[in-house]
């Protein structure tokens, strides 16, 4: 069987490579694809075919997604955390050293002096002397960065952060073992925001846009920062109120605002810098979130595997030789695992292996059965009430 994917943006041609074309039809048109493949190109008013198995997006966030809506129909959702991590990691550490610094408006000023006032020579020299004490800054070490968010980038940023001298705290109450392990042991991890922007001198964000994190850093969370503080934004616009924050830089509360959002009002301010999205824009950021989307779509379509799907759990089982593979999702409703196995008895099927697992409203199963599976089979299980899909792999 081939399968015909659809990519909705430029793919990094690294990622495209690892698609065996004698399994894979890839294309920019193509009119009934089993999987789209995308970056930033939004599907919220995207027709969905019923041929759509799935969709991976090469980055992270996934707001240009209706995963919800994905989900009901039984199409997971890839994204590839931690694949641009690194990326990340180097801009937020370079936004701390623009802002600490004012690099940022110090290399405005002298290229002013020479583009806009015509200076050269001795006179250059004498203006660069004279204009550097507005831009005298302050070094890391011994500041203390809050980190929201420690997941692969947060953790990434905290640990770079000590290793700058800075003193670290963290806060995510959902952070994994994983990455627990990976963060060094001497950051501290407090237990509200509160108490880490009370507490910082810089903090940084590292969370995902959704209904509990919109507006996080607040204009009564920041009044309770320390005079001075600088924000880093590299995570989602609206996790920031952007009119409070201004109104703390006009009152000189904040020193700075460093992000990746640029809005019409923050990106004409002189405390603001404004980054044109620049988080992942890399070339090996590309790369790595173009390989690992690839790879995650074509373990789905070859094997059902799921990893790393934002609407559905992780549920990855082993290939049992001789056997029929049934890749099935379903609500998540009490009985369902036994109706599926009486519909396999039925049948005369004997079950060699079972992976059931369950995320919110929504659960995912893989089984291997003994034997073929004929074609009647399927309409008996999405003849089951609670059933939204299945395919034999």
């Amino acid at each position: 069987m081939t399968f015909a994917i659809q990519t909705l943006n430029a793919i990094s041609p690294l990622g495209l490579e690892r698609l065996d074309r004698s399994r894979f039809d890839v294309g920019t048109d193509i009119p009934e694809p089993r999987a789209l493949l995308l970056r930033s190109a939004d599907l919220h008013s995207y027709e969905v075919p019923p041929s759509l198995y799935a969709v991976a997006r090469a980055g992270a966030g996934t707001n240009n997604i209706p995963v919800d809506a994905m989900a009901a129909r039984g199409i997971p959702v890839f994204n590839t955390p931690g694949a641009n991590a690194n990326a990340v990691k180097e801009l937020v550490i370079a936004g701390m050293l623009l802002a600490a610094r004012n690099l940022y408006h110090a290399a405005d000023y002298t290229k002013n002096l020479v583009a806009e006032q015509h200076l050269s020579g001795k006179e250059l020299d004498q203006q660069v002397e004279a204009g550097k004490k507005a831009f005298a800054g302050f070094e890391l070490p011994g500041r203390t960065l809050g980190v929201i968010g420690l997941g692969a980038i947060g953790v990434l940023v905290a640990n770079a952060a000590q290793s700058l001298g800075m003193k670290v705290l963290g806060y995510d109450p959902a952070i994994t073992v994983e990455r627990a392990w990976q963060l060094s042991p001497s950051v501290e991890q407090v237990t509200s925001v509160e108490e880490l922007l009370a507490s910082s001198d810089f903090i940084t964000l590292h969370v995902p846009l959704i209904e509990a994190t919109q507006g996080l850093v607040s204009a009564e969370r920041i009044a309770t920062m320390r005079p001075g503080s600088v924000i880093l934004n590299f995570a989602r616009g609206g996790i920031v109120d952007e009119a409070a924050v201004i109104a703390a830089l006009d009152s000189g509360h904040l020193h700075a605002y460093v992000n990746d959002f640029p809005t019409e009002a923050g990106s004409i301010h002189p405390k603001v810098i404004a980054l044109p999205h620049l988080g992942a824009s890399t070339s090996e950021a590309e790369d790595n979130c173009a390989v690992m989307a690839v790879d995650q779509l074509t373990d789905f379509l070859l094997h059902g595997n799921i990893r790393n799907s934002v609407n559905f759990p992780t549920v990855v089982m082993g290939r049992t030789p001789g056997t029929t593979r049934l890749a099935i999702f379903n609500e998540n409703k009490p009985n369902m695992i036994g109706q599926i196995t009486a519909v396999l008895a039925e049948a005369g099927l004997n079950v060699a292996e079972f992976t059931n697992r369950a995320r919110g409203d929504y659960a995912y199963t893989l089984v291997d059965v003994e034997g073929q599976v004929e074609d009647d089979l399927k309409a008996s299980i999405l003849a089951i009430d609670g059933i939204i899909r299945a395919r034999k792999v």
